[in-house]
């Protein structure tokens, strides 16, 4: 690390307390695998051995993983033989589209014209004299930004990377695309991109959300898009889409939304959400002529997060800060803080941090935020928590929902209940920067979805 560090006020905030972490095998594709399982005989063999933990912060794993599908140890291809052709056609053409011209260009018109990028870096005022008035400061405190995503088409930062890989299923002449969706913030953000580029969609979405996001239940299929209630949440809807593809490997393309899965569909999506952090490093540039000192965002699997902190991995005067959804609370077993209370293990189809037991089975996520209610992260964001350029903290359910109220009162921005994890952790932050610091949060989507529960959860009634 640089020895440009970000002065603070008083003492450092803590780290959340973490377990010693363990390495369980768990689920390869929805199929659970015992501890005492042959996984060499199934999946590819892995080079280099587990053990093996990155001891330095090596900038070009970040950029582009080790050149073996990996970020450190995390990452890979743990799936059947019969995927392993399908991810490599896939990995060919991922790699093809990042420098074909008639691609690039075709995607960056769609982006600007159809997505609404690129999307403000705003400066919310009163929030910022909000956190100055309770911090007492006689100074001038530090200034917060949002970076607008929920002012993109279908309100979230997921359709920079659904109508991106939407194209790459078209040039691969799929007629049918399927994913999986909890908050549905990704199911309409494809289904718009399929109606838009004339491709068959069929979204999976766990019971318990299609419940609590009618709203964008009712906009997908609008959009032309078939949805498939799956017992279960985002977990189980995910496990039931990936089913549904490997049984229709010539026709389907699967869109994940999620920097989770087997390689290349991490790289995949982050390569396509780091516009965010891009479009971020040049309005900075302009508004104060520099960088930003701090970014955070909410982590679930870590699509938006990514978004934002790739572009600035290799800045280490700039703070990177996720945001966990702690729910009821670390010590009742309902919460998705991965990160915080995880192990490494295999899930998905990738090697990563789990919210698992000890015999390796997968426990239940929970958060006020759908999109959060995922039990791992995605391979790169463990890298950065195991090689430290990260950091991560947790907010609870009710400390996201205040969080929401007060930027909707004050700034007239109703946020996602999964962004509003990230602006709760400003109680917590802010007191600790100097005065004039730079702070940028990923509004990663609106909040019209979540009305429905802010009602039942934390509204006064008086305004109901």
């Amino acid at each position: 690390m640089s020895s440009t560090k970000i002065q603070v006020r008083g003492q450092p905030l803590p780290r959340v307390l973490t377990r010693n972490h363990r390495m369980i095998n768990s689920v390869v594709c929805g199929v659970p695998i015992k501890r005492n399982h042959r996984v060499r005989n199934v999946l590819r063999a892995i080079d280099p051995p587990l053990g093996s933990v990155p001891t330095r912060t090596d900038e070009s794993q970040f950029l582009r993983g080790d050149g073996n599908d990996r970020f450190g140890r995390f990452g890979g291809k743990f799936v059947p033989e019969t995927l392993m052709s399908p991810l490599r056609y896939l990995e060919d053409e991922f790699n093809f589209v990042l420098s074909d011209h008639e691609f690039q260009e075709e995607l960056t018109t769609a982006l600007r014209d159809y997505v609404g990028r690129e999307t403000p870096l705003y400066f919310a005022g009163r929030l910022t004299e909000h956190y100055k008035n309770i911090s007492q400061t006689t100074g001038g405190g530090p200034e917060i930004y949002l970076k607008r995503e929920d002012l993109s088409h279908c309100g979230s930062h997921k359709i920079n990377n659904a109508l991106a890989q939407a194209m790459i299923a078209r040039r691969l002449g799929c007629s049918r695309v399927v994913a999986a969706t909890g908050a549905g913030q990704h199911g309409v953000a494809t289904a718009a991109a399929c109606a838009k580029l004339s491709l068959e969609c069929t979204v999976f979405m766990g019971s318990t959300d299609i419940e609590k996001q009618s709203s964008n239940v009712l906009s997908m299929k609008l959009l032309g898009a078939q949805v498939k209630s799956v017992e279960g949440t985002f977990k189980d809807a995910s496990s039931e889409a990936i089913r549904n593809w490997v049984g229709n490997l010539e026709t389907t393309y699967y869109l994940s939304g999620t920097v989770v899965g087997p390689h290349p569909s991490p790289l995949m999506v982050r390569e396509f959400q780091s516009v965010i952090g891009k479009e971020t490093r040049r309005q900075a540039n302009q508004l104060w002529g520099g960088k930003p000192d701090v970014l955070v965002a909410c982590i679930g699997s870590g699509s938006n997060a990514l978004g934002l902190f790739h572009e600035f991995v290799g800045d280490d005067d700039v703070r990177l800060v996720g945001v966990e959804a702690a729910g009821l609370g670390l010590d009742s077993g309902k919460h998705s803080a991965t990160l915080a209370v995880g192990d490494v293990g295999v899930y998905h189809g990738s090697m990563s941090y789990l919210l698992q037991d000890d015999q390796g089975q997968i426990l239940k996520p929970h958060s006020v935020g759908v999109g959060l209610e995922y039990p791992g992260v995605g391979p790169e964001i463990s890298f950065l928590k195991e090689t430290g350029r990260a950091e991560f903290y947790t907010a609870t359910d009710q400390e996201a929902i205040q969080a929401c109220m007060l930027l909707s009162r004050l700034e007239g921005i109703i946020p996602a209940l999964e962004a509003s994890h990230a602006l709760a952790f400003l109680d917590k932050l802010v007191p600790t920067l100097r005065d004039g610091a730079k702070v940028v949060v990923n509004c990663s989507g609106r909040g019209d979805k979540d009305l429905d529960t802010l009602i039942q959860r934390g509204m006064p009634s008086s305004l109901c």
